[in-house]
């Protein structure tokens, strides 16, 4: 849950870094919480309104998150885009987000494994 309200704390912080924990721990707590909030609904018998209101709020801190991640495998945070592309974007976006971070000081900031 640390990693989660880490990547909250930083809503819209697109510059900097992000360690392949605080993306991969971000998205599984996500990924929990979108499944909880589906199975109340299911349950509740209600609409999709939980989980709709859910992904509007938490677009932003993904894509922040998102980008942090590329920017620590030395790349544009503008990969992101690629997890847009149907089907193949989000496995391609997936593999490039398990690459280990590059070492020391990158053109981003410097490496968040030695802070």
């Amino acid at each position: 849950m640390y990693w989660y309200t880490q990547v909250l704390s930083r809503y819209a912080d697109f510059t900097g870094r992000a360690r392949r924990k605080e993306y991969w721990m971000f998205t599984l707590v996500n990924l929990l919480i979108m499944l909880t909030l589906v199975i109340i609904q299911e349950a509740a018998g209600i609409t999709p309104l939980l989980t709709g209101l859910y992904s509007i709020a938490i677009v932003v801190p993904t894509l922040a998150v998102g980008v942090r991640r590329m920017h620590d495998t030395g790349r544009s945070g503008w990969f992101v885009l690629v997890s847009f592309v149907p089907v193949l974007g989000v496995f391609l976006f997936a593999i490039l987000a398990a690459l280990d971070s590059e070492a020391g000081t990158n053109d981003f900031g410097p490496s968040p494994k030695s802070g």
